[in-house]
């Protein structure tokens, strides 16, 4: 069920939302995901991916996004989740579109691999069970990803955690 809408809010949100787009990558059972918090801020982890680039398509973007922070090469198959959150005291809002990917080549992750912004700092591939006890977002993310039968989902507006 859909959460209902307040047609009278007003809010300090930016005009529009960001566009990210995010990679549900399962390799022998385990999923990728990676820190984007440079200097330590938080211990948060989430699939590889980022924010949409005009001009190129959702996969286009997805697949230099991915390459950027890992390395690695995918193919883009299927949406499978909307996930969205924002800042509720700020002006921050993003709806990120998740994917389901494969790996083209090899999926061993380079220890040396730095990304453009030198903003990625951990990549790693977890089990359904490490899952449970990393620090992650989205919530629905587990369910999401080890089950591939899942119809596309719709993760509704969550507060930013770090």
């Amino acid at each position: 069920m859909l959460p209902s809408v307040n047609l009278t809010k007003r809010s300090a949100m930016s005009e529009y939302p960001r566009v990210a787009v995010r990679a549900i990558l399962i390799h022998e059972n385990k999923l990728l995901l990676v820190n984007a918090y440079a200097n330590g801020q938080s211990a948060l982890m989430c699939p590889p991916g980022g924010g949409v680039e005009a001009g190129s398509s959702l996969p286009e973007n997805l697949c230099r996004e991915v390459f950027e922070e890992t390395g690695l090469r995918i193919e883009v198959g299927a949406p499978c989740l909307v996930n969205e959150f924002h800042d509720p005291g700020g002006s921050f809002h993003q709806v990120d579109i998740y994917f389901r990917c494969s790996v083209i080549g090899s999926a061993e992750i380079d220890s040396n691999w730095q990304d453009t912004d030198r903003i990625v700092t951990d990549r790693r591939w977890v089990t359904a069970e490490e899952l449970a006890n990393v620090h992650h977002k989205p919530d629905s993310l587990g369910a999401v990803a080890f089950d591939p039968q899942n119809a596309i989902t719709y993760d509704p507006l969550e507060p930013l955690v770090r």
